[in-house]
This record gives C-alpha cells, structure tokens and sequence, in this order.
C-alpha cells in the first residue's frame, strides 16, 4: 500500500505536540473558570444562511452535503448547513434558543474544532481548534465586561509563560472611534472601509490608499486622514488627543474615544503593559460594534494575530430581547503550531506512563499485571512490558518512550524500581510507592 499524502491545512500532531497542546488548553479553560465562565459545547453545523450574513469569512463556509444528494435538488440557502468557521456565530444561535434557561449575564467559554475553506499557510489551517470566551446580557452590557475580557486573556497568556510561551501584547481599538471618524469625513461605506483598513498589514499602506479609493470610494484627503487615523497607537489618553488633533468631530467618535481611553486605564491598573491601542485594528466580521481585540507573540509579530475578537451589539436576538455580548477567541492550533516549529516549548515525554513492569517470562507475566494493577489504583500511569526480553532491552524500550521508571517484580509480589535516568534503583511497595510530583505525568517545559 502506498503511503497516503498529506493533507495540507488539517494539523496532527505527534504524542508530544498534542501533549503541548492538552496543556495550552488545561491552562486556558482553569483560567476561564476561575473567572467564572461556564463550558459548553455547539453542534459543529449552522444554516448556510445565517453563516452567510457574518463577513468576509462567511466566503470560505464549507458545506455540509450527502454523498448520494440529487444534484438537481440544490436546497435553497436557508435549508443549506455548513461547517462554522467561528464559535461566536454558533454561540449567538445557541443564547437565542436558550435564552429562557439561562442566568444572566451569561459566561461561556468553548473549545472546538472549526473549519475554514482558506489557503492553507504559517499559522492558517482550514481545520483548527479555537478556544473562545463570551459574555451576554439581555438589552445592556455593561461596558466593565470589555476589560474583563481581555483581562483574562492576559491572564492565561502570564500562566502559560511558565513553560515557555513568550509574552503577549493585546492590542484594541474601538469600532465606534473608526466608524465615527469616517462618518465625520464624509464616507459612506463605513463596513467597507473597516475592511480594507483591516488588510493594512497585508497589503501595506499604499495598497490602502489604493482600495479605499477603488473599491469605498474615498477621495484621495479622505483616504490619507483614514491612514492618518491608523497610525496611532499608545497606552494611555494620549491616544484620544492624537485623534482629536486630526480634526474630525462626531459624536459617535468622542463616545468611542472615551470608551477606548476608559478600557486602556481600567486594564493597565490589573495587566499593566500588556493593553496597548492600535487605531488601525479594525476586524473584518461585521457584527462588531465597540471595542475589538488582537493579540500577537513578542518576537513572533509575523504569525499575526493569535487571539482576537469585540464588542458585538446586535449579533444575538431571540425576537423579544437582543443580547449584546463581548468576547475573544485564543486561535490554539496557530499558537501550538508556532511553539512547536520554533521549539520553544517540549513535553517531558511522549508517553503518560510513568512505569514500565518488567516480565521476568511469560509465564509470571500475571504477576507483572497485578503490579500493575496496584499502581494504577493508585492513579500511577502504568505499562506492562510488551515482551519478556532481558532487562537491558525492556530498559531500553522505556528509555526510547521517555518512560522514567522500571518495576523489575521480586518473589514477594513487588520487588525493586529504578529510575533509568540516574540508575538508582530502591526496593519498593506498590501499595506505598510513588514517584515525584514532576515524574507522575508528563511536563510541558520551556527548551531554553
């Protein structure tokens, strides 16, 4: 049989990267929940339709269809599901029908698999796993729930610093500063104009200037002052005087100033550094309505943005309430992938066994499964040598797995264990014996 190709866009890592992964994700959902997020879990299909309406991404939606369809009966959109390529879209259906069994405001975080019909690259995947955290309230959310979010953020991204993952920046900016100063110069195609400022990092700044006049239909000095608006960054007020300094009044975008001014202090006094504005942050999902997020590795800015999200005012209505919410989303798949490439972080071993049992023959091999037994009651993961070679070769196929320890049985019912890595070997009790804390399950640890 011929070894089958590869599958471009669709991550599998070995033992040790899913052994990084599993921690990344232990170490996000423990912080969620000391923050008071719940867990929960959506079906992995939306109607076509209402995935349709939600941006540029809606472009890449894959479609959920039967191998034996008839072709001549295409479904009409509304009856057409597809895969979701965001857990925001699924988690907005999901408040509205249950809207009436839920205690608000409603904390979530979810952990899936989405899937998105892009060209695969650095860090761009079309399966990949999403870690998100929301919150919604019925009609008003308070605008303290804008901090909290990237609040926690930070937080996790600090605990995962322990074994290596470098330090975060989490930029924000304002939807109502972008589309009040806009408006107050005159363009009409404000969701447009997001859209291609948006791109700024892709396609450089004369690029910009060439599609807000080509496809918004800015003038030239319409096109520069969005450009001008752009290029302001900062940790503290002197992001709104900047602004202020462009000459553009509106009052949608003095409420925003204010609001991004407000967040930037709020978090600087619990995450101080990490919250920096960036005005040419835009997001190109439309259903983002205030404050909106993105957050980059130090040292790693060309992977882009790992963890992003908003504000969003009217994205979840159940017919009688609407549900404005705020939330992130951590991109897992992308930050593993480049911890894995760049080797900044390891897995201590490849294997959760902590202790191999050796055979003596085959003939005693029960004796080796009843130690087993014993250790693994104990909550000690535990194998059971696959042969009974000698010892030096079973000793050797627990070094080649990275198991520490090797239970050599004695006539008594236990025996003797060894630590392979120093050669120290001790009699031992299997209803007493217990290997180190660091020993007991495989450690993710920084390669510096």
């Amino acid at each position: 049989m011929a070894r089958p190709a590869p599958l471009s866009g669709f991550p599998e890592w070995l033992p040790e990267g899913r052994t990084v992964e599993t921690h990344v994700l232990d170490v996000l959902t423990s912080t969620f929940e000391l923050y008071g997020y719940a867990g929960i879990e959506t079906r992995a299909v939306e109607p076509l339709e209402s995935l349709l309406s939600k941006g540029e991404t809606s472009k890449e939606v894959y479609l959920l269809r039967r191998l034996q369809a008839d072709p001549d009966e295409a479904a009409a959109a509304s009856d057409q599901l597809g895969l979701h390529f965001d857990l925001t879209v699924p988690f907005a259906r999901y408040v509205a029908e249950h809207a009436g069994r839920l205690t608000f405001p409603f904390k979530r975080y979810q952990v899936q698999k989405v899937w998105r019909g892009e060209r695969p690259q650095d860090g761009r995947f079309r399966e990949f796993t999403q870690a998100d955290i929301d919150v919604v309230a019925p009609d008003a959310l308070p605008a303290h729930y804008e901090v909290e979010v990237p609040v926690v953020m930070a937080a996790a991204f600090e605990r995962l610093r322990a074994v290596g993952v470098p330090p975060v920046r989490i930029s924000v900016n304002n939807r109502r500063v972008a589309q009040g100063f806009y408006e107050g110069l005159g363009i009409a195609d404000v969701d447009g104009t997001l859209r291609v400022i948006d791109k700024l990092d892709k396609i450089g700044a004369d690029g910009v200037l060439r599609a807000l006049q080509e496809e918004v239909g800015a003038d030239e000095r319409q096109a520069r002052a969005c450009l001008e608006l752009a290029s302001i960054s900062g940790s503290d007020a002197s992001v709104a005087d900047a602004v202020t300094a462009l000459g553009v009044r509106a009052p949608l975008l003095e409420q925003g100033l204010e609001e991004l001014v407000r967040l930037l202090e709020s978090a600087h006094a619990q995450v101080p550094g990490v919250v920096v504005a960036d005005l040419k942050i835009a997001r190109g999902l439309d259903y983002y309505t205030g404050s909106v997020y993105e957050t980059t590795l130090l040292g790693h800015e060309s992977l882009g943005s790992i963890c992003s999200g908003g504000r969003y005012d009217s994205l979840v209505s159940d017919g009688s309430h609407t549900y404005p919410g705020v939330g992130m989303s951590v991109g897992v798949s992308r930050l593993v992938s480049r911890l894995l490439r760049e080797d900044l972080v390891r897995a201590s071993r490849s294997v959760p066994t902590a202790v191999l049992v050796a055979v003596v023959d085959e003939g005693t091999r029960a004796a080796s499964d009843a130690i087993a037994a014993r250790l693994r009651a104990r909550g000690i993961p535990t194998e059971v040598a696959p042969t009974a070679a000698k010892f030096g070769k079973q000793i050797r196929h627990a070094d080649r797995r990275g198991i520490p320890y090797v239970w050599f049985p004695g006539e008594d019912g236990d025996g003797e264990v060894k630590d392979i890595r120093s050669g120290d070997q001790a009699p031992a009790d299997a209803d007493t014996w217990q290997p180190p804390a660091q020993d007991l399950r495989p450690q993710v640890l920084p390669t510096g």
